[in-house]
């Protein structure tokens, strides 16, 4: 067309000129530079064959390019925008330019347009006018001169470079400036840069040292420029095959292959490039870099940049074939990587581990290919937005060493450190395997464990410990997540022991020590910190570490969490520490004192004690603050940790030795507490100090997980405290009440006194209460002195700062004493009467707020800022001792409360006999205190609210709705939340309270239900809620129940719906929650060998643990007992409701959903209660559980239900008759839920087990199934077959001559179903049914147990793991106790050792197709009906052949198989095409699709004449098996790593197409019975084509083939 223009404008004038003159005159479209440039072109290619070089055409084209072209370009740039035409102009313009310098003749014209150009450019930058410039340097650049011109060169390569590689980096702004920057970038790499490499070798040196050299600009960002202007010049930078062989050869340039750098951006380029076409050009300058060497032949090598190792590349003609291999599956593996998509890259895996054998040498087990290469598939598998993919990858990677030792590479550990523990800190790669069992543990987990022990062990010993130290730094730089944490801990914790770790490594430890305690999770935090303890122990090098290193670092450990006293991880450290005690590096600030013959641990241990108890040489008479408690915390550690090693040594044959050491330790401690009541003067950061240690020393030895019983330390230590208390407590007493604690921060130590008083008198009753010992002597002067100093303090006195905290102490002394009586009755001083005491407590006037003090002129400005500023949070505690001193007493003198104030004229207490007042207050208290110091107030609104229910319900429903909205409010707040929701549940949910509640029905009531909703509501979100509410109120009834037996239970039943409620709770966990509970369980089910499993107590706060207190609840109930029987008929009658709201509910019903678990759970709970029904509350509710047999049901509920009903008609026969008319409803109401019915004839055994008379029930039986044998639905006529088998037996065992007429039918149909020829779908399920659990195992009565119900049956049926309830659970739950008698826990038969089958029951409604084709259906209706033996064995294509002849339609031989689809668009749009093209059969998964109405706005009415067939995906194998059978020949439409380009493709006349999934593709399992894959070829980014276009192209590449075929066959 170009020609064409040209030669008719040159026809029209010879004179070039004018021509040329015309064509620059008027606007510069498109269209005339166009025009303009086939001319040029035209007269250049005349001028070439010497048609028309001399004369006026240079001169021409000299005005044409400066007056015209230039300025024309040069308005362009001043001019961005204007989209397309801009854009046609640029190009066009440029190569016109191109041809008036070559019409020219002259080399200058073309030096001075590209100065011009080059100036125009530096000055634009990467601006949008650079287009302009861009396209002139690219079309006068090739007429440069390469020697002349060379410093020109130079300088526009430089600067084209800088313009190419600019696109991505800092400067390159932002918007749609930003867009144009890049567009000029892309074109000086696409248009400029090749343009240059023509121009000889100075230019493309110029660019090639730019790229290369040493401070040239990297990181991500550059990767996409760099390797566009790679691709761009790669014919130029890679050796041309054959150059230099001829007399034209080419200058000889830069070979890239030979260079580090080229090969580390084509690298980054594979891996770590976030777009695919940054991808696609690095395995294009891959790939044509192999093609070249492969062509070449020559040797080429290129070392890595740090001088060793394997090359980056290299070539060998004799390893040619190998290489080609090598490199012919990396490139595959990396282009199926871009598909994303699991099924499709799983094949290609094996593949992986093929190059890893390439890539070691087998002679001297080096590496022959860098293993940079490798990582560079991992990275871009990790990076991967499919998470499953990820998980593969990681996967792949860490079973690398199972079956190959590869050789160490810096590299290799690297990445380890990098990109596999990036990938590893994601969660989600930590869940379980399908089919794994929960608590099994993280598969993912297990195999990082075996790795990093592998892979350590193997590691160059110059190596490990600097690679272990990083390894525990990275696990320090970034917020990990528990889960990954937990399981690098346990891996870490597995490796080998080895020196690895010196004072660097314990500080990596300590900092991911407090990495794990932001993990919420406490199970977790705890085993991580044991694992890490465990990782010390193994990798420190003590001789580099002190034993100072050694106790800071173990102070990072929570003891309440890991580390304490009596566990294995306890007795490990200490073994560990008496191993290693001599080794440790010593420390110049521990020195053996008074020692000569003890070890360095007991030195450094008594300089601990010593250091901590001294008197500091600055402290002066002014107050100071109480000393941080780590000092303490580390030295009671220490201590007990050194006197436990030297029981060790002493192996049970010196235990005097441990007295001894304890004593050495402890005895600068003893002698100073044996001073606290005789020395006034000692420093007061001293006795500080010592309180602090002894408290921790009781404290840390006294830990759960120590049995304190038989321990010999603590009763070492409990005598020589003991010792002490006399000086101890008459120092505390002087301390509180002579007016000693006058500052704010003298509080503190008032907290610390009065816990130390508390800790004594523990000590004092364990080891038996004398009313002569110290502390007695100390209670009664403390209280009486605190009520003196509370007295003295309101007579009006200034609040000064001094008698304001005096007040504080007075309240927390009196506190303390109340809360010590209180526990302990042994301390009770006074009678029962109300004396002085008693008075005054209750008449302190309640939430009275302590005045700020005035500031005293002696107290520093430092002291009255910090009362000013924790004053409030002072009053709340002085208002929180008040609160406890009255709990106190209102639980002393509960029997004295009136139930309402208009009783007592003149209260002597008037707290406890003005309680509406007092209840008042409380609410008051509720809206001043903070969250964390309400419990008191809830205890006493517990013992008010029930005595004021019935005279102040609206006052009690205030206290009810206060307290709950506090709770709510503290929902996030872990550390409070708990104590006070117990609390809370304990006053609302008090047995009084419910029962006068539901007694006079009025507000309370219904706010309790309110409350009670909310309470469940919250579990769903905040796990363990529930829990506490259902516990509770249980345990509360069982205690009232067996006092008074028939009030209890009918006050309870008002309640039924929490225990309905408790019955089907339970959550659909997110995959987040559900991950996080299996790890919980894993951690549970290791025990003793991971301490945090003995050190944190089990909450029971799982879900399950509600379901498991209501029904062992429920087990406690008798039917004997008329208010237990009442209340279990009622909760029975409100499951069946529940269960029908369920049916009706229109929420998407499916598999695992929320309402197949409510109802699975409705039916558990009706077989515990069912051994209370009698017979007339059967009458009651029979029908509503025949009818649930009608219902569409998952099939783990119909197990439940046929076995409810095969125990009823155990227990009571008469409801036969009702059975029986369960078969008489009309057929189409039946559907297939008739199965039901039918199962539970196939137990008819048990049914009849205990009816004399027999007969006359298997007659009525068996004219039933009879009936059923016959139905046109396979189902249906397999479980008449097996209750056939079943009757029939019993009709031989019992002689019975009635039926000798059908003696030979019912015989022959029997064998022919047993002995049925072939291996068909009707065989395998007429076998799989048999064996199913259901009808061979299980039996009614013998399997009745909670075992069955909640664990082997959920498991069984396919319900979800979340479902099953380990018996041991209801064992482990306490809270709820068993009786002596119960024994129906553990399943007695083999059913608990069976495993779930392939048949599971399942109705199939009017909505569902049915489960088999129609041969089936003819096949195994031939076998049960012999006198039908002669009809024709049906074949689908006999059938689809048929359909088509009778619509007068030429057939192919095509079948589309789209059953994996679930669009209905898809499927319309692939009918309409398979109707258009004539296939033979459409394949879907269910038949139902054609009545919607996206699939008929597609398929418009192609439905109505294209045979559909059902085919449900579990069916496809043998559908595709039957197909090949009958020589069709299986082909895939996928991407593989075999698969056949479509037009390469020749199909056979008997096809068979099997199309993927719209997400997923073909599933692995059907892609190994294809017998091709075809591939449709591709040229864009986009890997992937919709299903139905797809199809449609090898529909109609088929339909071409087989037309082609016709004509030839014809011809």
């Amino acid at each position: 067309m170009e020609c064409v223009l040209a030669e008719a404008l040159l026809s029209q004038s010879r004179d070039p000129r004018a021509l040329l003159a015309a064509l620059c005159r008027g606007e510069a479209s498109a269209e005339r530079v166009e025009t303009l440039r086939f001319l040029l072109q035209r007269l250049e290619d005349e001028a070439a064959r010497g048609g028309g070089g001399a004369g006026p055409l240079p001169e021409a084209a000299r005005e044409v390019a400066a007056g015209y072209l230039v300025p024309l370009l040069r308005g362009l740039r001043g001019r961005p925008g204007g989209g397309p035409d801009r854009r046609r102009v640029l190009r066009a313009a440029g190569a016109a330019l191109r041809s008036c310098a070559r019409l020219a003749g002259d080399p200058q014209l073309a030096a001075t347009l590209a100065e011009e150009a080059l100036r125009d450019l530096l000055a634009a930058g990467p601006a949008p006018g650079a287009e302009a410039a861009v396209e002139v340097l690219a079309a006068v650049g090739p007429c440069l001169r390469p020697r002349e011109d060379r410093p020109l060169l130079e300088r526009v390569a430089r600067a084209a470079l800088g313009l190419a590689l600019g696109a991505d980096g800092p400067g390159a702004g932002a918007g749609a400036g930003a867009g144009r920057a890049e567009d000029a970038a892309a074109l000086a790499a696409g248009r400029l840069l090749p343009a240059l490499g023509q121009c000889g070798g100075a230019a493309l040196r110029a660019v090639w040292g730019g790229l290369v050299a040493a401070g040239a600009p990297s990181g991500p960002g550059r990767v996409g420029p760099q390797l566009l202007v790679l691709s761009a010049l790669a014919e130029r930078l890679l050796p041309e095959p054959g150059a230099g062989r001829g007399p034209r050869a080419r200058e000889e340039g830069p070979d890239a292959r030979r260079c580090w750098r080229f090969w580390r951006t084509v690298q980054a380029g594979l891996a770590q490039a976030q777009d695919a076409l940054t991808r696609r050009r690095a395995r294009y300058l891959l790939q044509r870099a192999v093609e070249v060497s492969a062509e070449l032949g020559a040797p080429c090598t290129c070392g890595p940049q740090e001088g060793t190792g394997p090359s980056l590349f290299w070539w060998s003609e004799k390893k040619k074939d190998e290489l080609l291999k090598f490199w012919e599956n990396y490139i595959l593996i990396m282009e199926t990587l871009e598909g994303n998509q699991i099924h499709v890259i799983k094949p290609v895996l094996p593949k992986l581990k093929s190059l890893f054998e390439y890539a070691v040498s087998e002679e001297d087990g080096c590496w022959l290919f860098h293993p940079s290469w490798h990582m560079c598939i991992y990275k871009r598998m990790f990076e991967s937005e499919n998470k499953i993919l990820t998980k593969e990858g990681v996967i792949h990677f860490l079973e690398l060493y199972e079956t190959k030792i590869l050789p160490f590479s810096p590299e290799f550990s690297e990445f380890i450190i990098g990109p596999l523990m990036d990938a590893l800190s994601e969660s989600s790669l930590y869940i379980r395997s399908p089919g794994q069992l929960i608590g099994s543990g993280s598969p993912l987990g297990l195999k990082l464990q075996k790795f990093l022990v592998t892979y350590v062990s193997l590691l160059p010993e110059e190596i490990k410990s600097s690679f272990l130290l990083k390894f525990i730094q990275k696990m320090t730089s970034r917020h990990w997540c528990g889960i990954p944490i937990l399981f690098l801990s346990k891996a870490l914790a597995n490796v080998p022991r080895y020196k690895a770790l010196g004072v660097d490594g314990l500080l990596a430890l300590r900092d991911v020590l407090q990495c794990t305690m932001i993990t919420h999770q406490i199970l977790l935090r705890g085993a991580a910190q044991c694992y890490l303890l465990q990782t010390a122990m193994n990798l420190v090098d003590v001789e580099k570490v002190s034993l100072s290193d050694i106790s800071t670092f173990l102070m990072s450990l929570r003891q309440e969490e890991s580390l304490r006293r009596g566990t294995s991880l306890w007795t490990e450290l200490c073994d560990w520490l008496r191993v290693n005690e001599s080794r440790f590096r010593h420390a110049s600030a521990c020195s053996s004192i008074g020692l000569p013959e003890t070890s360095s641990l007991n030195a450094y241990v008594k300089n601990l004690v010593q250091e901590c108890i001294k008197s500091p040489s600055w402290e002066t008479g002014e107050d100071h603050f109480m000393p941080d408690w780590f000092e303490a915390k580390l030295v009671a550690m220490m201590v007990l940790l050194a006197v436990d090693v030297e029981g060790m040594k002493s192996q049970y044959s010196e235990k005097r030795r441990t007295q001894n050491v304890l004593r050495i330790f402890l005895d600068p401690l003893l002698e100073s507490l044996m001073k606290f009541g005789t020395n006034a003067y000692m420093p007061l950061l001293k006795t500080d100090r010592c309180l602090q240690l002894l408290l921790k020393l009781l404290h840390t030895c006294m830990l759960k997980g120590s049995s304190t019983q038989d321990d010999e330390v603590f009763t070492l230590l409990q005598s020589f405290v003991l010792s002490t208390t006399e000086s101890v407590s008459e120092f505390i007493l002087r301390r509180l009440t002579m007016n000693e604690l006058s500052s704010v921060s003298d509080l503190d130590r008032c907290h610390l006194y009065l816990m130390v008083l508390t800790e004594l008198i523990n000590l004092h009753l364990k080891v038996g209460w004398k009313r002569g010992n110290p502390i007695w002597r100390v209670i009664s002067p403390l209280k009486n002195a605190s009520i003196q100093h509370l007295q003295e303090l309101d007579s009006g006195q200034d609040p000064t700062l001094a008698r304001q905290i005096q007040r504080v102490v007075s309240m927390a002394a009196l506190a303390m004493v109340c809360e010590a009586i209180d526990q302990k009755p042994e301390l009770q001083l006074d009678s029962l009467d109300a004396g002085p005491t008693e008075r005054f407590l209750s008449s302190l006037p309640l939430n009275c707020t302590l005045q700020k003090p005035h500031a005293e002129k002696q107290s520093s400005s430092f002291e009255e800022s910090s009362a000013s500023q924790g004053w409030g949070k002072i009053v709340a505690q002085y208002i929180h001792d008040q609160w406890i001193c009255l709990s106190f007493l209102l639980r002393k003198y509960h029997t004295l409360i009136p139930a309402s104030e208009g009783e007592v004229l003149e209260p002597i207490l008037p707290a406890i006999q003005m309680p509406v007042r007092t209840l008042q207050a409380a609410l008051e208290a509720l809206t001043v205190l903070p969250s964390d110091q309400v419990l008191p107030v809830f205890r006493c609104m517990k013992i008010l609210v029930p005595k004021l229910l019935t005279s102040s319900e609206a006052l009690c429903v205030e206290s009810f709705d206060t307290a709950w909205k506090i709770i709510s409010a503290l929902s996030n707040t872990q550390l409070i939340f708990w104590s006070n929701l117990k609390a809370f549940v304990q006053f609302v949910f008090d047995t009084k309270v419910l029962t006068i509640a539901a007694k006079i029905k009025g507000q309370a009531y219904f706010k309790i239900k309110e409350i009670m909703y909310k309470i469940i509501e919250m579990s769903a979100i905040k796990t363990g809620v529930f829990n506490t509410l259902i516990s509770y109120c249980c345990k509360s009834w069982i205690v009232s129940a067996s006092d008074v037996p028939q009030v209890s239970l009918s006050s309870a039943k008002n309640y039924s719906e929490l225990v309905l409620e408790a019955c089907i709770f339970g959550t659909v966990f997110r995959r987040d929650q559900r991950l996080i509970q299996d790890v919980q369980t894993y951690i549970e089910n290791l025990g003793h060998d991971c301490a945090a499993n003995m050190v944190i107590e089990n909450t029971k706060r799982e879900d399950h643990y509600v379901r498991i207190c209501a029904v062992k609840f429920l087990c406690l109930l008798h039917g004997s007992n008329v208010s237990h029987k009442l209340f279990m008929e009622d909760l029975a009658i409100k499951l069946l409701d529940k269960d029908d709201l369920v049916s009706k509910c229109r929420t998407r019903y499916y598999v695992n959903s929320q309402q197949h678990r409510v109802k699975n759970r409705i039916w558990q709970t009706l077989l515990v209660l069912f051994p209370s029904f009698d017979q007339n509350f059967l009458n009651r509710i029979i029908d509503k559980i025949f009818q649930a047999g009608f219902i569409n049901n998952q099939a783990s509920i119909k197990y439940f239900i046929e076995w409810i009903i095969i125990l009823i008609l155990h227990k009571f026969p008469q409801f036969l008759l009702k059975f029986w008319d369960c078969f008489s409803y009309g057929e189409e109401n039946l559907k297939t839920s008739i199965c039901t019915f039918l199962s539970v004839l196939s137990h008819l055994d048990i049914i009849t087990q205990n009816i004399p008379e027999k007969k006359p029930i298997l007659k009525q039986a068996l004219i039933i199934v009879l009936q059923w044998c016959f139905n046109h639905n396979f189902s249906i006529r397999l479980y008449a077959l097996v209750a056939l088998k079943k009757i029939w037996s019993m009709c031989k065992t019992l002689n019975m001559e009635e039926f000798d007429a059908l003696t030979s039918v019912i015989e022959s149909s029997l064998n022919e179903v047993e002995n049925m020829p072939g291996a068909g779908n009707a065989k395998k399920n007429w076998q799989r049914i048999q064996e199913h659990f259901f009808f061979a195992t299980f039996h009614p009565l013998q399997d009745y147990c909670l075992e069955t119900i909640f664990y082997i049956f959920p498991r069984l049926s396919g319900l979800v793991e979340d479902e099953w309830i380990a018996i041991g659970k209801f064992t482990r739950f306490t809270d709820i106790p068993l009786d002596a008698g119960f024994q129906w826990y553990l399943s007695p038969t083999h059913l608990c050792e069976l495993k779930p089958g392939d048949w599971a029951q399942q109705d199939i409604g009017s909505h569902s197709g049915e489960a088999d084709s129609q041969s089936e259906w003819t096949d195994v209706q031939k076998k049960i009906i012999p006198w039908k033996n002669s009809a024709p064995d049906l074949d689908l294509e006999v059938v689809f052949q048929d359909r088509v002849a009778r619509l007068g339609k030429s057939i192919s031989r095509l079948i589309v198989v789209a059953s994996l689809i679930d669009k209905p668009t898809n499927l319309g749009g692939l009918c309409r095409t398979c109707e258009v093209f004539g296939a033979s059969a459409l394949i879907v998964d269910s038949l139902q699709c054609v009545r919607d109405k996206q699939f008929q706005s597609l398929s418009v009415s192609a439905e109505q004449w294209l045979p559909l067939v059902e085919v449900k995906p579990p069916q496809l194998i043998d559908f595709l098996q039957q197909k090949k059978a009958e020589g069709y020949t299986v082909i895939g439409v996928e991407q593989t790593a075999k698969s056949v380009d479509l037009t390469q493709y020749s199909f056979p006349e008997r096809s068979l197409l099997l199309l993927g999934n719209e997400r997923e593709g073909i599933p692995a399992n059907l892609i190994q019975e294809l017998d091709v894959c075809v591939e449709i070829p591709q040229q864009g980014i986009i890997r992937s084509l919709n299903v139905h276009v797809s199809g449609a192209l090898l529909i109609w590449e088929y339909t071409r083939q087989q037309l082609l075929r016709h004509e030839d066959t014809e011809s």
